[in-house]
């Protein structure tokens, strides 16, 4: 089971070191991870995508409200958080597939941000199973290369770091 925890830290050097060692340290994969300020001065929040069981999730909830810098953590598997992603890709743009690329930019709500002779580089963003959706549908038209942020994630409603 995919699970999207937040963690609410301060913004110290070896923060990042520490928590990416815990996961490896005790064999828990990292998905994706996205770390920036928040609007708290000498606060980061980092998001973190990892998979595994409830007993896991735990474990990992546990061990990392022991690490010093860290303040809050959050799991938003249950569906209660609003979660981002974006996707910026280069596709093959020739001249029989131009149009195509086109229509599927528009239904995405994606733009193309750069044009050459051959390839449109694309930018989207929405949840993390639409932008798999999109690069399904682009993967056949030629993908020439790919980058994606990872999730970021904040609660509905009064879910959070205050609520």
């Amino acid at each position: 089971m995919q699970h999207t925890i937040s963690v609410l830290v301060e913004n110290e050097f070896g923060v990042l070191s520490r928590v990416a060692s815990l996961f490896s340290g005790r064999g828990f994969n990292i998905d994706s991870l996205t770390v920036a300020p928040t609007n708290e001065d000498g606060l980061s929040r980092m998001t973190i995508v990892t998979r595994g069981d409830e007993q896991i999730l735990e474990q990992i909830t546990k061990q990392l409200n022991k690490l010093v810098d860290v303040l809050k953590v959050i799991d938003f598997s249950d569906g209660s958080a609003i979660e981002r992603e974006m996707v910026l890709v280069k596709v093959t743009a020739e001249d029989e597939n131009r149009a195509e690329v086109l229509r599927i930019v528009d239904i995405f709500r994606a733009k193309i941000i750069d044009v050459t002779p051959k390839s449109y580089t694309i930018e989207a963003t929405g949840n993390p199973a639409k932008m798999d959706a999109l690069l399904e549908l682009l993967r056949p038209l030629g993908l020439k290369e790919l980058v994606r942020t990872g999730a970021v994630a904040i609660g509905r409603g009064v879910k959070g770091w205050k609520g």
